[in-house]
């Protein structure tokens, strides 16, 4: 056994995952970090290349749903925190298949919970000697709370009001790990992050998408008249603010996290035209000439945009990247592993 404490990572091979564990595992030598991804689509090992040689990473292919590997997972390591990540993300897929989104994002989250409970309590409110404090962080998507107006912002009183089957699992899953809090007495945290940008994003996201269509000169599609606003989040910045709400975030409490980087899609797409026309010209012309409009998807939320300001003052985070340093290490990465 080892005698560093172990940590459960779900999802830790998919975006935000693989870009957490390296960063986790270098700022936290003193923990065994346990990473659990089932590799679908979204999982990519080779992301987490610069973890294989470390004496405190362990990978472990597996489903969230798999009852009996969560507890055998739990007893081997004596799992001491959870930061849960596994999630189907893709809102356009939820909306023609949901019932995955909706076994992993719900069902998963809850055998997950379960596991912890089973592990760390003897009862409702009975935490094991030694167990004290052990807790459950879960990651989840300000599209919980629905669409904005032209104005204002989300905070953590916001009331759910979630679009797609996607935002609807993850609403169910935050109201699960609350229940938890309130009815069993788990040390629970959940953060509601704004749209995520970085290296290792999957291709069918807007900005990588985008970035490789540019580098392979094919028509970039844009929904409806790209006015749909996001607030855009530099992955790095999120990892640092999951570690600063796991280590100090108070118990059954809810942070969100934003980037304070609004911009709606058409003005995001043209901005990442205008870097590679910089850092990757084409022969001829410019990337905004592959700009293409095309119908809008069902339920598409118009406004994102979330007030971090409890997080600000609370626990001192503060995103370190502005929109355009982020982008430029964002396409640099790109151009680099395409």
């Amino acid at each position: 056994m080892s005698a560093r404490t172990s940590i459960l990572v779900t999802g830790g091979a998919g975006f935000i995952g693989s870009n957490f564990v390296p960063f986790f595992c270098a700022a936290h030598p003193g923990y065994e970090v346990i990473n659990l991804d089932k590799l679908t689509y979204a999982g990519n090992l080779a992301h987490l290349t610069e973890c294989e040689h470390l004496d405190n990473y362990r990978f472990v292919q597996g489903d969230i749903t798999d009852e009996a590997l969560l507890t055998t997972l739990f007893a081997q390591y004596d799992i001491r925190g959870v930061i849960h990540f596994a999630a189907e993300s893709h809102v356009d897929n939820s909306i023609t298949g949901p019932q995955e989104f909706i076994n992993t994002n719900i069902v998963g989250t809850f055998k997950l919970l379960q596991s912890a409970y089973h592990h760390w309590f003897k009862g409702p409110n009975q935490v094991k000697a030694g167990y004290e404090h052990c807790r459950f962080h879960h990651i989840s998507t300000d599209e919980v709370y629905g669409s904005l107006g032209a104005t204002g912002l989300f905070t953590e009183q916001s009331p759910y009001n979630p679009s797609s089957p996607y935002s609807a699992s993850k609403a169910s899953s935050d109201l699960l790990v609350k229940s938890y809090h309130r009815t069993y007495g788990l040390n629970t945290t959940i953060s509601n992050c704004s749209n995520n940008y970085g290296p290792k994003q999957h291709r069918e996201k807007l900005i990588p998408k985008t970035i490789l269509h540019c580098l392979q000169q094919k028509e970039i599609p844009i929904y409806g008249q790209g006015k749909n606003v996001r607030d855009w989040l530099y992955v790095l910045d999120h990892c640092r603010a999951i570690d600063l709400i796991f280590h100090q975030g108070h118990s059954g409490e809810t942070y969100n996290v934003g980037g304070q980087h609004e911009v709606n899609n058409i003005t995001l797409v043209r901005t990442i035209c205008q870097l590679l026309d910089e850092m990757h010209p084409l022969p001829h012309g410019k990337h905004e000439q592959l700009i293409a409009f095309v119908t809008d998807r069902a339920g598409h939320d118009f406004r994102y945009a979330i007030d971090f300001s409890k997080l600000q003052q609370s626990l001192g985070w503060q995103p370190q990247e502005t929109f355009v340093t982020g982008l430029r290490k964002t396409i640099a990465w790109y151009i680099q592993h395409t």
